[in-house]
């Protein structure tokens, strides 16, 4: 095998890819809920049997992150999510919220061992690790994959620059993983101190956005591969670049999803939604997990020769729930809204004003309105927020493809 690619996964028709996947899911809702009691509840009345495609996949709840705290504090300690009992997990995590995340028992837990062997790390490199090792999952799963492929880890973790320093001098890691700041951080010290960290030839990074400059500009100091991974504590490993960049290559074992924020509803590809994810670990199954980030389909395939489905990378955060006139407005109420009237594309909420004195505005996508469709609009408005809006209506493609469902334009000064 050719090997620029992890394994053979990477480089199969979309069909056999497509296939496989949807003949596992069937065992995957059936294990779930037979043995997590949490998903035997938020899936009561499923038959798993019945769910072999993408069309019966949509039809079922998504599960959203932002639901897992309660969920915990009601079944602790991972709302009842989990296959096994606590004990027979390998490492259990705390991340803000706090939530808690487990971790199996298989060689390489997050999957991240991709996101390694695309940036160039192979058998015998050395490679230092800078995310937190404390409680969070981040650094483990960069070091469970790494010493999978056969690479030695050193655990920086964050912080203490100067020694990081001293590591990567005398220690001649071959890669640097963490975050893009800290990474300026120790290439501007080691210049500012004159030590010798050009054995460093390779970054895999993550948690941050990478501007194109700030990757240019590491290239210049001599760093030749710089690549991002995007991953959750939930999940795991979700998408990496590959020497191409040219967008984010989905991890071979994962159902993607974009879905309508506040919704469950899948979008055409292309269009911004929130990622949602199916992931068939076997220890912390998710089924419809909808992550909070923004996200869209690239078209095509990558020019490396990957052949998964690619997506733009982190595009921001799909809740955008807010408050006008004391009252919570979300992007749900919206697409009910929308759900009322067949005649609307896509729509848009825009609040305006000062504090204390919002106005609120939907604006609307549609073609050849029919006479009063606006007022119509307007009532349904108001029926489901409970507050007075106007209505727009504007030519469909007139509104931004940015997965912003609310769009809060007031002035704060």
């Amino acid at each position: 095998m050719d090997d620029r690619y992890y394994d053979a996964l990477e480089t199969r028709t979309a069909e056999q890819r497509e296939g496989t996947l949807m003949s596992r899911l069937p065992g995957l809702l059936e294990a779930a809920m037979r043995d997590a009691p949490g998903w035997a509840r938020h899936l009561a009345g499923t038959d798993p049997r019945a769910v072999s495609s993408r069309k019966a996949l949509a039809a079922l709840p998504v599960l959203r992150k932002s639901e897992l705290k309660e969920l915990q504090e009601a079944d602790p300690p991972f709302g009842g999510l989990t296959t096994v009992p606590p004990g027979k997990l390998s490492r259990l995590f705390m991340s803000p919220g706090p939530i808690f995340d487990p971790e199996g028992t298989s060689p390489d837990p997050w999957r991240t061992a991709r996101a390694l062997h695309a940036a160039g790390m192979r058998a015998g490199h050395v490679i230092q690790n800078s995310f937190g090792y404390h409680l969070t999952p981040g650094a483990w799963m960069v070091d469970a994959a790494a010493r999978h492929i056969g690479c030695a880890v050193i655990p920086a973790g964050v912080g203490q620059t100067e020694q990081q320093i001293e590591a990567i001098r005398v220690l001649k890691p071959d890669a640097f993983v963490g975050a893009p700041s800290f990474l300026r951080i120790i290439v501007e010290k080691a210049r500012e101190t004159g030590m010798d960290i050009s054995n460093l030839k390779r970054a895999l990074l993550a948690a941050e956005a990478l501007p194109p400059s700030l990757r240019a500009w590491f290239k210049e100091q001599g760093i030749e591969t710089v690549l991002q991974w995007y991953g959750t504590a939930d999940l795991g490993l979700v998408a990496y670049e590959s020497e191409a960049m040219e967008g984010m290559i989905l991890e071979e074992s994962l159902i993607l999803e974009i879905v309508r924020p506040g919704t469950g509803e899948p979008l055409p590809d292309g269009e911004v939604g929130e990622i949602v994810i199916t992931s068939f670990n076997p220890a912390y199954p998710m089924i419809r997990f909808g992550t909070g980030d923004l996200s869209a389909v690239m078209p095509g395939a990558s020019p490396c020769g990957r052949t998964n489905v690619r997506i733009r990378g982190w595009m921001g955060r799909a809740d955008q729930t807010t408050k006008v006139r004391g009252m919570f407005v979300h992007p749900g109420q919206v697409d009910a809204v929308v759900k009322r009237h067949p005649e609307i594309r896509r729509a848009r909420l825009v609040v305006a004003g000062e504090m204390a004195a919002d106005t609120m505005t939907l604006r609307c996508e549609v073609e050849g309105a029919p006479e009063g469709l606006a007022g119509r609009i307007a009532e349904s408005v108001r029926e489901v927020t409970k507050l007075r809006g106007d209505v727009e209506l504007v030519a469909p493609g007139s509104l931004p493809n940015d997965g912003k469902v609310i769009e809060d334009a007031r002035s704060y000064a």
